[in-house]
């Protein structure tokens, strides 16, 4: 019989997070939760838009080109990334120092983001400046000059970003667990490409795809300020009214069979080993995604109190929720002992696997969700991205609603049951001493 102290161990280890004394979220922040009336979706000419009203002095305006790596015509992974860079130095109507000087007139400040599943290019701006920064943001997705010296210039800013990955353990670690994780799959690319899929896009290749695949169709765009719904209709019309509508319908990606469990481990002479890998999840629409949350936070507290806490093996570990069209829940760990840690993650997943929790235990693990969930979106940045989530993910620009009370029905026994179904057929990278880690004992999960 498995000792209730686990529990207790299980959820004290987790509140090293801050669930414990964590403040309530505020009874404004609830009743906006509750009953959203601010928060509409539409569409303009074929374009998505979600559109949140808010008194803040500043505007947030994030368009999304849906797709991300599924985008990417076949060996050029990172292009729409790099098309996006490119727009940076020059558009039909804003020659590069006009661009920039126009920016700093203004104090807009302009992002370009590559995901998996969209690549973002957004502007933060005052209301006042909003129509003038809109002008660059839209001209950047529509009209770059795509001159050749800049797409060289790009490209090797690029490429020399990624080259430095090899001298990061964590950036290669990151890089190679996604890679096996999905591989054969989309996930499998990079967003932001590889030194091959650079290095044979050309400037036809940009100009092609910014023709053919930039449309209407593929862009959602989210708006969360003080602007009325005619002036964001205005701005959706001057910024892509000229683009093809084209035919583009966004999908979660078909779910994938069970994966085959694998490893790939790179030697590296290090002071510590870095090891990471990935259980596959169910789709982002799944109802099985609140509880893997809760599981995937019950399993990081107690690595950390067992591995780092009790055994002092560590000075980083967690197990993390990764929140795409596609989820999957990651374990990552440095150390000097690498075998011992992993007989250790081993052994603590299948006590989660057998032993249900009860269901009163959970509670600050829950509540602690909660609590990240409306501090995570007290800026207007933050609205905006989880709105799109939302919409893409979820079907619905205000499931937040429903994120909330999902999160306080997972029970002791959801736990255990998405324990014992994803996390198994692990894949994983790993990044140091080869003598150090048993591959045979990586894929006994």
């Amino acid at each position: 019989m498995i000792s209730f102290h686990w529990v207790v161990l299980g959820v004290a280890a987790f509140l090293h997070l801050g669930a414990v004394g964590s403040p309530s979220p505020s009874r404004a922040a609830q009743a906006a939760v509750a009953a959203d009336t601010l928060t509409t979706a539409y569409s303009v000419d074929g374009v998505q838009v979600i559109h949140r009203r808010s008194s803040v002095s500043t505007v947030v305006a994030n368009v999304y080109l849906l797709g991300g790596v599924r985008s990417a015509p076949p060996g050029r992974s990172g292009i729409e990334n790099f098309l996006l860079q490119v727009s940076e130095r020059g558009t039909a109507r804003y020659p590069r120092d006009v661009l920039r000087q126009a920016l700093a007139r203004t104090g807009a400040e302009m992002v370009v983001e590559p995901h998996e599943d969209w690549t973002m290019i957004g502007v933060r701006s005052t209301l006042a400046e909003l129509d003038s920064a809109w002008s660059i943001l839209g001209d950047r997705v529509s009209q770059p000059r795509l001159d050749s010296a800049d797409v060289e210039f790009i490209r090797a800013q690029m490429l020399a970003g990624i080259r430095q990955r090899q001298d990061s353990p964590d950036a290669l670690l990151n890089y190679l667990a996604d890679s096996v994780a999905y591989s054969g799959a989309p996930y499998a690319l990079s967003a932001v490409g590889t030194e091959e899929s650079l290095a044979r896009t050309s400037r036809a290749d940009l100009s092609s795809y910014l023709r053919t695949t930039v449309v209407r169709s593929r862009i959602l765009l989210a708006v969360v300020g003080n602007v009325d719904r005619a002036r964001v209709e205005r701005m959706v019309r001057s910024a892509f009214g000229a683009l093809p509508k084209g035919d583009y319908h966004w999908t979660i990606p078909d779910t994938l069979g069970a994966p085959e469990r694998d490893a790939v481990m790179v030697q590296r002479t290090l002071p510590t080993n870095y090891l990471q890998g990935y259980f596959r999840g169910p789709p982002a629409d799944s109802r099985d995604g609140a509880a893997l949350r809760v599981a995937a936070a019950v399993l990081s507290g107690r690595l950390f109190g067992e591995i780092r806490s009790r055994r002092n093996l560590t000075y980083a570990v967690s197990a993390n929720y990764r929140d795409r069209a596609l989820t999957s829940v990651g374990l990552y760990v440095t150390t000097t002992l690498p075998d011992s840690v992993v007989t250790i993650m081993a052994n603590e997943i299948r006590t989660l696997q057998m032993l249900e929790i009860p269901t009163e235990f959970l509670r600050p693990v829950i509540q602690q969700f909660i609590t990240e969930y409306f501090l995570d979106n007290e800026t207007s940045t933050a609205q905006a991205d989880f709105l799109a989530r939302s919409l893409l993910y979820r079907g619905d620009v205000l499931a937040g609603d429903r994120f909330v009370a999902e999160l306080r029905g997972v029970s002791g026994e959801d736990v255990r049951r998405v324990a014992n179904r994803y996390f198994r057929d692990a894949r994983w990278a790993y990044v140091g001493d080869l003598s150090g880690i048993t591959r045979a004992r990586l894929l006994r999960f």
